[in-house]
């Protein structure tokens, strides 16, 4: 049975949140996601053999997310997550997995723009909290958004996800 290893880090003291449920939270996510073979078959740890997968995520706020989207990405303008898929993004011979960890990477999120998107999406902020840090796990596992059938599978995964876990 695999092992996760999730950081959660809110830079954002001044909003309150639940850290410890959310993390729980985010562990069942992860493991929603692990126990659903046809998107593991077909994630970056396809054919990889691990123990112990760990991941960090980063609660800030819109300005801080806004510094992060214009260096790393060249956008002016805050957004709701940004994904750096460390394992998914490397070449596979740069690939590595060292005493059976695999760190996919970093998922930042701005609770300002999940407030302001769960007003938009008449979701809860968990709802809409939940359904972006599926997208980033996703990212993570190294899906992506390019075609639409491919942002269709996103959705999908991220609703069912969302579904099992609230």
């Amino acid at each position: 049975m695999t092992k996760f290893n999730i950081f959660l880090e809110n830079i954002y003291p001044e909003y309150a949140i639940d850290e410890v449920k959310i993390h729980s939270d985010i562990v069942k996510m992860t493991e929603c996601i692990f126990q659903e073979k046809s998107i593991m078959l077909k994630s970056c740890l396809n054919n990889y053999k691990y123990d112990t997968i760990c991941f960090d995520i980063v609660l800030m706020n819109n300005e801080e997310i806004h510094k992060i989207n214009g260096e790393y990405r060249q956008k002016d303008t805050p957004t709701d997550v940004i994904t750096f898929a460390m394992f998914a993004d490397s070449d596979e011979s740069e690939r590595f997995i060292f005493d059976g960890e695999i760190n996919l990477g970093e998922i930042m999120v701005s609770l300002d723009r999940i407030e302001t998107q769960a007003k938009e999406n008449n979701n809860s902020f968990k709802e809409e909290l939940y359904y972006i840090i599926s997208h980033g796990i996703l990212h993570l596992l190294g899906f992506d958004h390019q075609t639409e059938p491919e942002y269709n599978f996103m959705v999908e995964t991220q609703n069912k996800i969302k579904a099992k876990v609230l």
